[in-house]
């Protein structure tokens, strides 16, 4: 079996749930944010909304230099922009980890930030610790903004409070 095919169900069900996740963002609540040091909402939910973005830039790229970076983050404006920009986002990354050969996958690629090398792995350890790993992470993260302003949480790996179907 090819590593891209034992990754993309995985990647195919994280999306999905993450989705159903970022369907539920209330557009009032953008601005809303639980304690003056963290994100806003929608500064949150274009996070994930972006984050598939990294696959690509994994398979694409040797090296990434977040010192470099002259990307502006996401902060999202309306429900539909945050769906629009992580359909894009998760199509792109998905045609990229089906198209890439086992030979890229298992050659090493770099974080690095201010001249300093965070770490060097192969990018299909990228794609699960950095892409994978990090959406569910910010998707959690989102899930807890949800339920402190009374939006139901999705089920995700089985039921929630407020769904107890997937």
């Amino acid at each position: 079996m090819k590593i891209s095919d034992a990754l993309l169900p995985e990647f195919d069900k994280e999306m999905n749930s993450t989705r159903r996740t970022l369907e539920r963002v209330p557009e009032d609540k953008l601005a809303w944010k639980p304690h003056e040091k963290s994100m806003t909402l929608g500064r949150l939910a274009g996070h994930v909304a972006e984050l598939p973005r990294f696959g690509t830039i994994a398979i694409e790229t040797d090296s990434l230099n977040l010192s470099a970076q002259e990307h502006k983050p996401l902060i999202a404006t309306s429900r539909q922009q945050i769906l629009d920009v992580f359909d894009q986002k998760v199509a792109e990354a998905r045609a990229a980890i089906a198209g890439a050969s086992d030979e890229h996958l298992m050659k090493p690629w770099s974080l690095e930030y201010q001249g300093k090398t965070i770490f060097t792995m192969p990018r299909a350890g990228v794609l699960r610790a950095m892409m994978l790993s990090h959406i569910i992470h910010h998707r959690a993260q989102l899930g807890v903004y949800l339920r402190l302003n009374d939006v139901p949480v999705p089920a995700i790996y089985g039921p929630s409070a407020d769904e107890s179907v997937m």
